[in-house]
């Protein structure tokens, strides 16, 4: 009888296998995964503390701020669903049709906000410190106001050609495009919101940078080793993504659909690199008072040349 009852048990967890099997992980999707994970474990704590904590907010001005806080809660939300999609890529997505379409489009308008808000603040940057003009707060304010409503608009192709599509081994949410003048402006879309804001960035960086060292008493080396950095990151970071997205346009344009395969398999990889930028952004921009106070020791310098903003505005 004991017999019996063992090998009925051994059937029923057969069948029960066999109706619910088990998902296998998938190996290719193992190193987005993995950076993925560690984006998610040190940009999630990074970013709250940011908000909570507001690291050295005191000396910026009440523009400044916003941008900064913008900027981190951007980054959060794009972080805060990672785990979602770090099962898709070692598994498979089981989130169905709705929830494809509604992350995704969350994702693009968290990547494309923290975007917009690092060239807003570069900007905003460049044209204080390097013409030394009074803003209108109003005018700024509005721009970042407008930036979400752009960042919306941006991200609504993503929604639409987005859908759960079956792999070999699992079901993927991805892209699926209805014509290829739809595939290429998508991909033109990423491309020009991505280039656009490095070209923002790259132009008001070279610029402050040049103002920095011109400085007889600005030349401080942490400054300097700063913005660089803060440069170097965001193009290591992204600059592949973009050019991946130009060469993915070019294969499409040009019918060549093994490129188009190639580029496909490897977006997952260097998608996954641009996630490093928002856990380094906190550390990158929330704790880059040093300008400030270099910038306020050069004004009080120089005062007595020409008028200057106070140390509040500067910031």
């Amino acid at each position: 009888m004991e017999q019996l009852n063992l090998t009925a048990v051994t059937s029923n967890i057969s069948t029960t296998s066999q109706l619910f099997p088990s998902p296998s992980m998938d190996s290719r999707g193992v190193p987005a995964a993995m950076i993925l994970s560690l984006c998610f474990l040190l940009g999630v704590p990074g970013n709250i503390a940011v908000i909570i904590l507001k690291p050295n907010f005191q000396q910026l001005s009440s523009m400044t701020q916003s941008l900064m806080l913008n900027l981190a809660v951007s980054d959060l939300l794009c972080l805060l669903t990672l785990p979602l999609w770090i099962y898709s890529l070692l598994y498979s997505w089981i989130f169905g049709l709705l929830a494809c379409k509604i992350l995704t489009y969350f994702i693009y308008c968290s990547v494309y906000g923290s975007l917009l808000t690092i060239a807003l603040l570069s900007f905003q940057r460049y044209m204080l410190v390097v013409h030394q003009q009074f803003y209108n707060q109003k005018k700024m304010r509005l721009l970042l106001v407008l930036l979400w409503p752009v960042v919306m608009i941006v991200s609504i192709p993503a929604l639409v050609v987005r859908q759960p599509i079956p792999d070999q081994h699992s079901v993927r949410c991805r892209y699926q495009y209805s014509s290829q003048p739809q595939k290429i402006a998508v991909q033109l879309t990423e491309t020009l919101v991505g280039f656009a804001s490095c070209f923002i960035v790259a132009f008001s960086y070279n610029q402050l940078y040049r103002k920095v060292n011109r400085a007889a008493f600005f030349n401080n080396p942490q400054t300097s080793r700063l913005v660089t950095s803060i440069v170097m990151v965001f193009f290591v970071l992204w600059i592949p993504h973009n050019t991946l997205n130009v060469l993915s346009v070019g294969a499409t344009a040009l019918h060549n659909e093994r490129l188009e395969k190639l580029f496909g398999n490897i977006q997952n990889n260097v998608g996954a690199l641009t996630f490093i930028n928002s856990c380094l952004n906190p550390l990158l921009y929330a704790f880059t008072s040093h300008i400030c106070k270099c910038l306020n020791h050069q004004n009080q310098i120089h005062e007595s040349s020409f008028d200057v903003a106070t140390p509040e505005e500067i910031s």
